[in-house]
């Protein structure tokens, strides 16, 4: 079984407001889309966020998304092989990418496989379950992957201002 773990627990501190409440549901849209998820789990953290997806609550958000994702591994069942990592301010991510990434490491067996575009490492990164206990409060970027190219695929984004929304899965808030 293969589980993704959403992450969304940050603060939007850039954003200038909780980005997840617009970025949340595409991402999940596109995850959802994806062939090799037989499970999905959220975490939140500094935000409350409605969604129908079973969610993680994880107090310890702050102390980076190592933290939020060890939150979001513990939630998951004893039969979960493997968790494939999301980030919920990608709301672009091509849900090809996942089932590239799951069906790489099931040929490998890899401990960490992560999807690349342009020869740049981003996201979906798939976890096997052995090394979910090693995942640093800083995350997983700097440990080594097999990398599997994807750059036939859209890029899943990177949100981090709400002006960088049009046209990227979300519509910027309006002040009133």
């Amino acid at each position: 079984m293969i589980s993704a773990v959403v992450l969304a627990a940050g603060a939007s501190t850039r954003f200038g407001s909780p980005k997840q409440a617009v970025l949340l549901e595409p991402v999940l849209a596109r995850v959802r889309g994806s062939a090799a998820i037989d499970d999905l789990v959220v975490v939140l953290g500094a935000h409350e966020v409605e969604t129908r997806e079973r969610v993680v609550r994880c107090p310890d958000w702050e102390r980076g998304p190592g933290a939020s994702l060890r939150c979001g591994l513990m939630a998951l069942g004893d039969e979960v092989e493997a968790a494939v990592v999301v980030l919920g301010d990608g709301p672009t991510l091509d849900p090809g990418a996942i089932d590239r990434v799951v069906a790489a490491w099931r040929e490998s067996g890899a401990e960490r496989v992560a999807a690349t575009y342009g020869g740049i490492r981003l996201h979906p990164l798939l976890l096997a379950r052995n090394v979910w206990s090693t995942v640093p409060d800083g995350g997983l970027r700097g440990l080594p992957a097999p990398l599997v190219p994807c750059d036939d695929l859209e890029p899943p984004g990177d949100v981090d201002f709400a002006d960088e929304l049009n046209g990227r899965g979300g519509e910027a808030p309006t002040s009133s």
